[in-house]
Formats: structure tokens, sequence, C-alpha cells
């Protein structure tokens, strides 16, 4: 049978009639099996995936307020009894009565502050406003009042910690 199979190939081969029918059926072939494949991609494509993410939830706080206590800070006066004239510690000012009403200043008018340091002073035990207190540090500490000895000492040591804004 075999000598038969190979008689019979080239023969075959060279009908053009066998060769074209072969050709049409493997077109057809071809063609339907592009149509099924080409339906298979289209049906692929109407698949839809999906993935749903969620969105984040941010909770925003109320910002927070710290209030700190405020600072107190006591004013502390040297009284100048020669000139009426108080200094203010704490704040580096001078407080004084010009034209009726009571000014604070960073240096007094019409005295030099080491004119006005080398003057007898007194520390006051208020602190809160001169103008509160002057009538009674007036008849207390009239103008020509003069220091006693004992309280010399007392007034050197404040004399050293009376530094106005310029240094002085």
């Amino acid at each position: 049978m075999a000598a038969d199979v190979r008689l019979n190939y080239p023969r075959f081969m060279n009908n053009k009639n066998t060769f074209l029918k072969t050709n049409l059926i493997g077109l057809a072939l071809g063609a339907a099996l592009l149509v099924a494949l080409t339906e298979c991609r289209s049906f692929a494509g109407g698949l839809q995936i999906g993935i749903s993410v969620p969105v984040p939830v941010v909770v925003v706080a109320p910002p927070v307020v710290v209030v700190a206590p405020p600072v107190v800070i006591e004013d502390d006066y040297v009284y100048y009894p020669s000139y009426g004239v108080y200094y203010n510690s704490s704040r580096h000012q001078y407080a004084y009565m010009d034209g009726g009403v009571w000014v604070s200043r960073p240096a007094p008018i019409g005295v030099s502050v080491d004119v006005l340091m080398a003057s007898p002073s007194v520390q006051m035990d208020f602190h809160d406003s001169p103008e509160k207190h002057h009538a009674m540090m007036i008849q207390k500490y009239p103008r020509d009042w003069k220091r006693s000895d004992a309280n010399q000492d007392r007034r050197d040591g404040q004399r050293d910690q009376h530094v106005d804004n310029n240094g002085r």
C-alpha cells in the first residue's frame, strides 16, 4: 500500500481541481475560525471588571486653642518727693502731673534723670496707679522731705537698681 500512496501523491499535487477545492475548504474553515475568534474577543471586551476604592474619610478636628493665663507684672514705684515724680521700675516709665493730667513717659520733663536719682526717694508699697495715692503721699512726704540715716542704706541699694531706658 505504501507504493500506491507514493504513486498517487504526485498526481494529487498536480491535480488543480483538488487543490482548489482544498483551498476553498481551508479558506472557509479559516474564515469560520476567524469569526469564532473575533466573537470571543468581542465577548471578552464586553466584560467589565471594576475595582471600587472607597473614598477615605478625613475627620478634621477643630483646632485646639490653648489660652495661657495672663502674666501679671506688678508695678513697683519709687517716689521722688522733691519733684512729685514716680518711677515705675517694671515698665521703666516716669509718672507725674503735667498740666493737671497724669502722664507716663520714658524720661521726666524739667529734671534730668541724674538729678532726680540724686534726690531723696521712697519705695512705694502700692502696685496700682500713683494718681490714686498721690494725695496721701504729698502729705506723708512733702517736697522738702529728707531721709533719715536709717533709710539711707536702703536708698543706695535702690539707686543701683534704678535704670531708665537709656541705660542711665
